[in-house]
């Protein structure tokens, strides 16, 4: 393991903690269509563990592909869920706490899902295939970015909260 990642236990237990949550919280969810709380939990756990939740992106992406198998949709997640976690580092820094600025960008964030994961199909199909995929799956998008909105504007400091006791416990 690279020795400038000083990593210990504790955060290898984080980061599976953190990638069992998001599967739990997205297999719960389920049932619901495009309603899911992984951009929450990714939010939430980058202002409180910050870049630590990069590699619990990348662990959910493999858990991802060991339940559901591998197609086109893991190049998506490998750059859609970083950039959340990237954006959110962002705007974490700059020293924001307002749940309704973070519920805004989920929101944004769900609204823009299907753009983003249209990119493969420019160099698969074209501009004519990545328009008409991504024009298809709007009203979906218009879900999405509704129900990130709600959730994000809901749980925002309750779980904030909780996490951060946790952290603190951690130290």
């Amino acid at each position: 393991m690279n020795s400038r990642t000083n990593w210990k236990a504790k955060d290898i237990v984080l980061i599976g903690m953190m990638t069992a949550t998001v599967e739990a919280a997205k297999t719960a969810l389920a049932f619901l269509p495009n309603i899911e709380l992984v951009s929450f939990l990714f939010i939430v756990y980058t202002i409180v563990f910050g870049k630590k939740t990069l590699p619990a992106v990348f662990a959910f992406v493999g858990v991802e592909c060991l339940v559901w198998g591998m197609n086109l949709w893991v190049i998506n997640y490998l750059y859609v869920w970083p950039l959340l976690v990237v954006i959110t580092l962002i705007m974490q820094k700059s020293g924001c706490r307002q749940a309704l600025v973070y519920a805004v960008m989920s929101g944004a964030f769900g609204l823009g899902f299907g753009a983003l994961c249209a990119i493969p199909y420019l160099f698969i199909g074209g501009p004519g295939m990545m328009v008409s995929w991504w024009v298809a799956g709007i009203p979906y998008d218009l879900i999405h970015g509704a129900g990130n909105f709600v959730l994000c504007l809901v749980l925002f400091h309750p779980i904030l909260r909780v996490l951060e006791k946790c952290s603190r416990m951690l130290d």
